[in-house]
């Protein structure tokens, strides 16, 4: 019955974090209850499935991982009485929820990512045509390579695009998987075939078999399996100061073969939660690093081929996997020894060790990439982002040790703590939480260098389209051609033997410099370590562009210096 379901899911929750040996008979007992129960509401069964995937990423013993796969693995079939029994599966497409086996969800995803889905699984996606409403851009994108296209299109004030998109496939059954196979033919740059494609619009249909990757059995295979037999380490326990400081973790880079494996499971990861994250969609497979973290824990950790870096950040993806669930993904956008961490640990295991997850990615990034200053963004603390703001996400980061860089906000959580710590049981209200929510917060390794409060690599972008405006009247191409000219002659250099990738950091990184007044004036190993800096940027691998920046210190002052002044009127 849905009311004993209840009462049984209730109880799951509760003992799921229950880690006393008497309790354990209870827990298992009331797995198999549930498994036997025949479900008939989607909501129901959604909730059994994630406390299922958390007990499997925190099993208790090798048994209790068995059990909870042989679970796991009905949820095709329990899916599939729902639908048979006409029930509402709706809940099931729901973005927290989404990528169940035996389920199917439909979203718009990029080129790059539509590609990737249709070579990964061309029996399990295609587009659904029902709710299509972008016939007239269809025609306009699809007559390169539907002959004739343009005598419906032009003449009819209605037509199919379906029905010349099937007479051109003949016995290819699959549309999404023809349509990509001509744009991997057309002869044009990757950038403009994936305009083009996005251009149109298409919702794709993405089926999860039973056999194939879903959330309930993605899975990325390890030699060891940590098991829990004691309570989980809670936030009191976690401190950042003693992560930071504390033995390095085993580091490995893995081979590109291993690497392109993992990228695919990162890209179904976010792929079935409807997520496209750059670094996921543009992963390098040849720079791709492994960090045993200890408790089941791996983190890994890429960059992104030189062709689609940031301009002057350093920028790396993170793929958290317990126990080899994947159960997060984390950015760093970095810049000399200071990162931009954004962490997001999935719905469905945030009752698990979120603090020391988040410490552990801390110390990795501080161990691969020299990083030793963190920044947290408002978004990701609630600002404008209600999810965040419900979690409280501002306590989540300021308990771990982070401190905002606003003297305004700061006056403002002091005084929030005054409160917190005087009267039990109070809850900062929703209103003044956004307000804490609505600046930076800075965790600094002891002994970083300071300076970063006041900086905002905006700025240095304000600065950029302020010059150009000023000086070359809005003409982008022209600013260019100067300030390359300008960093070239200041700096002596000879770029005859430069590649691509070099000349286009060039032009980016000259952009920033020419702001530079003294440039000219710095010293010959100044100028040489400069050079080989931007060079680095656009070599194989942009650690080595990270590692030059947090060596220079005369470039880290200057852009400390652009990124922290008001490009405001």
């Amino acid at each position: 019955m849905p009311n004993g379901i209840s009462k049984l899911l209730d109880d799951l929750e509760a003992l799921k974090l229950d880690f006393q040996a008497r309790r354990q008979s209870k827990l298992e007992a009331t797995l198999d209850k549930l498994n036997a129960s025949r479900f008939t509401d989607a909501a129901q069964l959604i909730r059994f499935h994630e406390i299922l995937l958390f007990l499997r990423a925190y099993p208790r013993s090798s048994q209790f991982l068995q059990r909870s796969e042989n679970i796991l693995a009905s949820f095709a079939n329990r899916v599939r009485l729902l639908r048979e029994q006409d029930i509402e599966l709706f809940p099931l497409t729901q973005p927290q929820v989404s990528g169940i086996s035996g389920a199917e969800l439909t979203g718009v995803f990029t080129y790059n990512i539509a590609r990737y889905l249709a070579h990964a699984y061309p029996s399990q996606v295609s587009i659904d045509w029902n709710e299509y409403d972008r016939g007239d851009q269809f025609a306009l994108v699809m007559r390169r390579f539907l002959p004739l296209l343009e005598e419906d299109s032009y003449v009819e004030t209605y037509y199919s695009c379906v029905e010349w998109l099937r007479a051109a496939m003949g016995r290819n059954k699959n549309d999404l998987v023809w349509i990509i196979n001509r744009f991997e033919r057309l002869q044009a740059p990757e950038r403009e075939k994936g305009e083009l494609f996005d251009s149109l619009k298409l919702w794709i249909r993405w089926q999860f078999h039973p056999s194939s990757d879903s959330r309930t059995n993605l899975r990325w295979p390890s030699n060891k399996t940590f098991y829990h037999d004691a309570p989980l380490i809670g936030r009191k326990e976690v401190s950042l100061a003693s992560e930071l400081e504390g033995p390095s973790m085993p580091i490995k880079k893995l081979k590109q073969t291993t690497g392109l494996r993992l990228l695919d499971k990162g890209r179904a990861t976010m792929s079935m939660r409807y997520r496209e994250l750059h670094g996921f969609t543009y992963g390098d497979s040849r720079q791709v690093w492994r960090a045993d973290a200890g408790r089941g824990l791996e983190i890994f950790v890429w960059g992104v081929p030189p062709e689609n870096r940031l301009p002057i950040l350093a920028y790396h993806s993170v793929l958290i996997v317990k126990n080899e669930v994947p159960v997060g993904y984390a950015e760093a956008l970095s810049l000399c020894e200071r990162t931009e961490v954004g962490l997001n640990l999935f719905y469905t295991f945030r009752d698990g060790e979120s603090a020391w997850i988040y410490a552990r990615i801390l110390k990795m990034l501080q161990q691969l990439l020299g990083i030793t200053v963190f920044s947290v963004d408002p978004y990701q603390l609630g600002y404008l982002n209600s999810e965040g703001l419900k979690s409280g996400a501002f306590w989540f980061y300021r308990k771990l040790g982070f401190r905002p860089i606003d003297p305004e906000l700061g006056k403002l959580v002091e005084a929030e703590e005054r409160r917190i710590a005087a009267r039990p049981g109070y809850r900062t209200p929703a209103s003044r939480l956004a307000k804490l929510s609505s600046g930076h917060l800075l965790f600094e390794h002891p002994g970083s260098v300071p300076g970063w409060d006041s900086f905002h690599i905006r700025n240095i972008g304000l600065a950029v389209q302020r010059q150009m405006a000023a000086r070359f009247g809005g003409d982008e191409c022209r600013m260019r051609k100067a300030c390359v000219a300008l960093v070239v002659r200041a700096l002596g250099i000879d770029t005859t033997n430069w590649g691509d990738s070099e000349l286009n950091t060039l032009s980016n990184l000259a952009l920033v410099l020419a702001t530079l007044s003294d440039l000219e004036k710095w010293s010959p190993p100044e100028k040489l370590e400069l050079v080989q800096l931007i060079r680095a940027k656009g070599a194989a691998d942009e650690l080595d562009y990270l590692n030059r920046m947090q060596r220079h210190p005369r470039l880290r002052a200057a852009l400390i210096r652009v990124g922290s002044e008001s490009q405001t009127d």
